[in-house]
């Protein structure tokens, strides 16, 4: 039978083991409150975020419901609705470093990476802010102007930061980089409320300028009149451009109200389907 081991080693070991739960218990009451803690952080975080956000929806749609009722150009809605993206931004940010109590040296660490970050791999990126605040503010056009753009053309739907988005011939939104704007000729067909709109059209010297004119252009307006009219769309009109040994060329001009492109691209084809007609009934009486 084994000697019962002494008193004062006896209670020196539970004194020991108390201690260590002790311990153990502090640990995991201190982990499950800071789990707590963070928890609530991220709730009130998500709840913040939810918030605002359906705050800046919100904003959005008013804006553009009091704009249309007040008369406002489309050009000064998108820039407020680019202020209110901003500010939106900016609350977010400052609702997230409030909640988490980040330090302010952390914060001016993570803004200098990140601005090393963007220096270094997205320098294309801050050119196109930069260029999208100077289409703005010089305002080249506004939203909903026809303009051509180097090789591209469109109507202009929205002046973001970083894109201007055009309304194309082929009935898609297309993301032009406010860079390639900036660094392109810009030319705006839109003046007075109109987009004037100008194509050519040639024919051969099988026929006199007279012919052309009487007999093909003219009953081909006159007809595309009868069919646009109802529209609003104002009487086209045309000239002999320019002239050489193969073929006379012709400028005819469309007359579209400002933000109607749609009716544009409809329109454009039906004037030249009607033009070709006349024309193959010159040749083939």
């Amino acid at each position: 039978m084994r000697a019962p081991r002494p008193w004062g080693l006896e209670t020196f070991s539970r004194r020991r083991s108390n201690r260590v739960h002790n311990q153990v218990y502090s640990l995991f009451e201190d982990a499950l409150l800071t789990l707590q803690t963070e928890g609530y952080r991220f709730g009130i975080a998500a709840i913040s975020i939810i918030v605002i956000y359906f705050s800046y929806k919100t904003v959005l749609s008013v804006l553009k419901r009091r704009g249309a009722d007040l008369g406002l150009e489309p050009h000064v809605i998108n820039a407020l609705r680019l202020v209110v993206r901003v500010v939106a931004i900016i609350v977010s940010s400052t609702a997230i470093l409030t909640i988490f109590d980040l330090p302010t040296d952390l914060f001016v660490g993570a803004s200098a990476l990140l601005g090393a970050a963007l220096g270094f791999g997205s320098s294309q990126t801050i050119n196109n802010v930069v260029a999208g605040f100077y289409v703005l503010l010089s305002q080249p056009f506004k939203v909903k102007d026809y303009v051509k753009i180097g090789d591209l053309e469109g109507q202009v739907e929205e002046i973001a930061i970083n894109y201007t988005n055009l309304y194309t011939p082929t009935f898609n939104l297309l993301k032009v980089p406010n860079t390639q704007v900036m660094n392109s000729r810009i030319l705006n067909l839109t003046h007075d409320g109109i987009i004037k709109y100008t194509f050519t059209i040639g024919f051969s010297h099988e026929f006199t300028e007279e012919d052309i004119m009487m007999k093909v252009i003219a009953p081909a307006i006159k007809e595309f009149c009868k069919v646009s009219g109802k529209d609003g769309i104002r009487t086209p009109e045309a000239y002999l451009e320019t002239a050489n040994r193969l073929e006379k060329k012709y400028l005819i001009r469309l007359f579209i109200p400002k933000g109607e492109a749609s009716a544009l691209y409809r329109l454009q084809p039906q004037l030249i389907q009607l033009i070709m007609r006349k024309y193959d009934a010159l040749k083939n009486p």
